[in-house]
């Protein structure tokens, strides 16, 4: 394989599954193996924690400003391996794909980012602006590597690795999460009336957020297309022959360019107290943001027009899903996202990529980490 299949497979040897998913680790085991890998190429290496044992990664190549910065991010935890029908950290290529837990999302795209930078290390090629490669914890439960990364960032363009199929991504929802609960009464189920049921009041509350749907569909955004909504959980009642006195729900809203967190809640909010049904809303447990890089800012043309000498697709697109792009947007930086492989892929049962793509997203980085000033 080349080196940059083989870094690939090694970090799928590593578990990384986020620990708050079953069978998960912290990410020092994993952050230790990257570390390494630079330290013995001659990079600068530093951790950053935000919990015990769950650093972020930083290698750091200088560039021949030191004014200018440019962040290479992909995150190193994985979800669960339950349900999947593969070894899940056993590498295996087969008819050009590579199958393993996170070979998609996103060790490929970090594995790419190593060895981009790796390879002009190697030939001392000094690119113009300082590169960082940073190796992100936590991104697939509550993004807290990249909320510790950016709390006093500076850098003035970033690229995420998530898996886009090598397509140049300016533009994704953020996320908003939250509980809402309904306060009955309990009583008897033989005698109902005695009771108040939270049950049918929260039946009540999805029916307004059902109705709400319309609404969204007018806020359609021209690359990510129409904010959306679902209630992903539902909890109440004791047993079947009680009027259950509480009922929760947990929503998932995804939310548009233009839209932000704390507008939409308060939205939700005045929707529910104008039900009149007592009903509450808890503060939110995830926030994001919506992901919007002018097509026209400096990153992105930069980027563009290496896909175009590659000969890739150098338009500019969206996409539905969220990413650590979100905490470089909060803090203002300009950011894309792009990396090998398919969101389809991603989280399967049989997770896998294109070694065509690795090797594609490589020279990608390689290129743009030159062209970039």
């Amino acid at each position: 394989m080349s080196p940059v299949l083989e870094t690939l497979a090694e970090l799928i040897r590593v578990n990384s599954i986020n620990p708050s998913y079953e069978s998960g680790v912290p990410e020092a085991a994993i952050g230790a193996w990257i570390g390494e890998f630079f330290r013995t190429r001659g990079f600068e290496v530093r951790t950053q924690e935000f919990a015990p044992g769950r650093p972020n990664t930083i290698a750091v190549l200088p560039g021949r400003s030191a004014s200018r910065r440019i962040v290479f991010e992909a995150h190193v935890d994985t979800v669960s391996i339950d349900g999947m029908t593969i070894p899940p950290f056993d590498p295996r290529v087969e008819n050009g794909l590579m199958y393993g837990r996170g070979s998609c999302d996103t060790k490929a795209g970090l594995a790419a980012m190593m060895q981009a930078a790796a390879s002009l290390k190697a030939e001392g090629v000094v690119p113009p602006a300082e590169v960082w490669i940073v190796a992100a914890a936590d991104e697939e439960f509550s993004g807290k590597g990249a909320i510790k990364l950016c709390e006093d960032l500076e850098a003035d363009a970033a690229v995420v690795a998530e898996p886009t199929s090598n397509r140049l991504v300016v533009a994704h929802k953020g996320v908003l999460r939250w509980k809402i609960r309904t306060h009955g009464r309990a009583a008897h189920s033989s005698k109902p009336h005695l009771g108040v049921n939270a049950i049918s009041l929260m039946a009540r509350v999805i029916g307004a957020i059902d109705r709400s749907v319309a609404e969204l569909e007018k806020r359609r955004h021209p690359l990510v297309g129409s904010p959306t909504v679902n209630a992903g959980i539902i909890r109440g009642g004791v047993q079947v022959n009680f009027v259950p006195d509480s009922c929760e729900i947990e929503l998932d809203r995804r939310i548009n360019p233009g839209e932000t967190p704390e507008g939409v809640f308060e939205e939700y909010r005045a929707m529910v107290e104008g039900l009149g049904i007592g009903a509450t809303m808890n503060a939110p447990m995830l926030v994001t943001q919506p992901l919007e890089t002018a097509p026209d800012a400096p990153l992105a043309v930069a980027a563009s027009q290496v896909l175009g000498s590659m000969g890739l697709d150098p338009e500019a697109s969206g996409v539905p899903y969220g990413s650590d792009a979100s905490a470089f947007s909060a803090r203002r930086i300009p950011s894309i996202l792009l990396g090998p492989g398919s969101i389809d892929q991603a989280h399967g049962a049989v997770e896998w990529v294109e070694c065509a793509q690795v090797e594609q997203a490589m020279e990608f980085y390689r290129r743009l980490m030159l062209a970039f000033e």
